[in-house]
């Protein structure tokens, strides 16, 4: 987790870098086969070379962003967990639950339609 280290010495709210580091920890746990960088000031996480998921912060949320693809996708079920989303992401306000199967789905989702990608982006 050292990758995301300057992103998280960054958060001045001790509860919330907590959380952070619990989502953080959680996908690197579950997925090891995915790859950890810090880009545009963002946590995220690629499989070879593509991006599978990333994650930023505001005052009232934690942003998730998977792609446009996956969030129309997947738009009833972030409905359904109570998430309000654009079409680049989705958030998670701070004192809310973690739907980890959510993340699940979007992370392998991504995995398998992006198995045989060789960009970074979606084209």
């Amino acid at each position: 987790m050292n990758e995301f280290l300057p992103f998280l010495e960054k958060m001045t709210d001790p509860v919330q870098r907590a959380r952070m580091e619990e989502i953080l920890n959680w996908v690197h746990t579950t997925y090891p086969q995915l790859e950890m960088r810090l880009a545009w000031n963002q946590p995220m996480f690629t499989h070879h070379g593509a991006f599978i998921l990333a994650f930023s912060v505001a005052k009232p949320h934690i942003a998730v962003s998977p792609e446009q693809y996956p969030i129309l996708r997947f738009a009833q079920e972030i409905d359904a967990a109570g998430y309000s989303r654009t079409d680049m992401l989705f958030r998670i306000p701070w004192k809310s639950e973690i739907n980890y199967g959510l993340l699940s789905q979007l992370i392998e989702f991504n995995l398998v339609d992006k198995a045989e990608t060789t960009t970074f982006w979606r084209k």
